[in-house]
């Protein structure tokens, strides 16, 4: 689930940023996967939803906000939950 207390408060120039995203225009089924889907039919549509993110404006904004509050499904800011996962548990490199 994602954290709700990491969601920011409902500021509307803190959100504003997803009107204007390409998802906008393109139906929540290509970024959430049907429950039980895998194998090669999940991956191409984790690839359709991520060329749409590649073309986004605000991709940089999505994917920042997706992993401040642990967003547990679906593709944001060109990443599924497998890549947001990789990167929340990786080891934080220290600056020398």
């Amino acid at each position: 689930m994602a954290e709700l207390s990491r969601l920011p408060g409902p500021i509307m120039d803190l959100w504003e940023w997803q009107y204007e995203g390409k998802c906008r225009d393109v139906g929540p089924d290509l970024f959430f996967h049907p429950e039980g889907e895998r194998g090669g039919t999940r991956r191409r549509r984790d690839e359709a939803a991520k060329a749409i993110c590649a073309e986004c404006p605000v991709i940089q904004q999505c994917r920042e906000h997706s992993l401040r509050v642990r967003e547990p499904y679906g593709v944001w800011g060109g990443l599924t939950e497998d890549d947001r996962q990789r990167i929340l548990d990786a080891p934080v490199r220290q600056a020398s």
